[in-house]
C-alpha cells in the first residue's frame, strides 16, 4: 500500500479533480489518500463519494505545506502504511501511476518521477499542437550551490526520449516525492519552519546526508497545473516564500562564501 498525502488550501474543486483523476488509475485500490485541509474558508467536502481507494481528510490550521505533509505521514503510519508520496493537488495522473510507483519502491527508498505541464498550463505558449502534454516541468533536479537554486532538468523542453533513464538525481520536487518509512525513521519528518517552498529541497539534503540516494524514475508520470495551488507562478505568495526560504535553505547548506552573498543580497532587496 502506498499513501499519498496532499494539502488542500481553498482549492476544493481542484482536490475533487485530483481524486477523480486518481480513480481512473490502474490498481488505484492499492493506494490510500490523506488530504490535509488547511483552507481558511472551509467548505463541505463529500467523502461519501465512492472511490476505489480510501480517502482520509482532516481539517487543520494553516501552518504550512510541510505541516500538512507531516500530518499525513503520521496518520498513514498509524494506519500501517510504510510507503509515502507527498504530492500536489494541482495535478492529474498517468493511468499507470500506481503500478509504476510500486515498482519504483522496489528500486529505491527516495525518488521522484517525470512531470509534464498539464496541457494549457505551459509557461511558454509557442509549442506545436503535437507537443502539448509532452512539455517537461521536471525530469530530475539539479542543485546550484553557487546561486542557491534548485533547477528542474528539462523544464520547458519537449520530451523526445532524452530523459528516459532511471538515474540518481540531486533534488526531487515536492510536487511528487516518494519516500519510504526507513527515511522517516532515520531523518524524521519535513521541516515545518519553511511553511511553503524549499521544504522539499531541505528534505532531500537531509536524506542525502543520512546516506540515502535520490532517484529520478521516468516511468512514474503526472501532469502539473503549474503553481495553481499558490495563485500561479509569479504571484505575490509565490515570490514571498521563494525569497525568504531560499535564504533559510542557503544558510543551512550552502558554502560560506555563498551564504555571505545570500544575506547581503537579501538585505539589499536583491535576493
Amino acid at each position: 500500500m502506498i499513501g499519498l498525502t496532499t494539502v488542500n488550501y481553498n482549492q476544493y474543486q481542484m482536490t475533487r479533480e485530483f481524486l477523480e483523476s486518481l480513480a481512473k488509475v490502474k490498481n488505484a485500490s492499492k493506494l490510500v489518500v490523506y488530504i490535509a485541509d488547511v483552507s481558511t474558508k472551509k467548505e463541505d467536502f463529500d467523502l461519501r463519494v465512492k472511490y476505489p481507494f480510501e480517502v482520509i481528510m482532516q481539517s487543520l490550521p494553516n501552518l504550512g505545506y510541510a505541516y500538512g505533509i507531516n500530518q499525513g505521514v503520521k496518520t498513514l503510519m498509524r494506519e500501517g502504511v510504510d510507503k509515502y508520496c507527498a504530492i500536489n493537488n494541482d495535478i492529474f495522473f498517468d493511468r499507470n501511476f500506481a503500478i509504476e510507483a510500486k515498482k519504483g519502491f522496489e528500486k529505491a527508498d527516495f525518488f521522484g518521477g517525470k512531470i509534464y505541464y498539464a496541457p494549457g498550463y505551459e509557461y511558454h505558449k509557442n509549442y506545436k499542437r503535437s507537443e502539448i502534454g509532452k512539455v517537461f516541468w521536471y525530469a530530475g533536479g539539479i542543485d546550484d550551490w553557487r546561486n542557491v537554486y534548485t533547477y528542474h532538468r528539462g523544464v520547458d523542453t519537449v520530451d523526445r526520449g532524452q530523459f528516459n533513464r532511471f538515474e540518481e538525481t540531486d533534488f526531487v520536487t515536492g510536487c511528487m516525492l516518494f519516500f519510504a518509512r526507513s527515511v522517516v525513521e532515520r531523518i524524521g519528518l519535513w521541516d515545518e519552519k519553511y511553511f511553503l517552498y524549499y521544504e522539499d529541497a531541505d528534505y532531500c539534503e537531509r536524506a542525502k546526508g543520512a546516506g540515502f540516494k535520490l532517484y529520478y524514475n521516468p516511468k512514474v508520470v503526472i501532469y502539473h497545473k503549474n503553481a495553481q495551488s499558490t495563485g500561479g507562478a509569479g504571484s505575490g505568495l509565490h515570490r514571498k516564500y521563494q525569497r525568504k526560504n531560499r535564504v533559510i535553505f542557503g544558510l543551512k547548506y550552502a558554502p560560506l562564501r555563498t551564504k555571505i552573498h545570500l544575506v547581503k543580497n537579501y538585505l539589499l532587496g536583491r535576493g
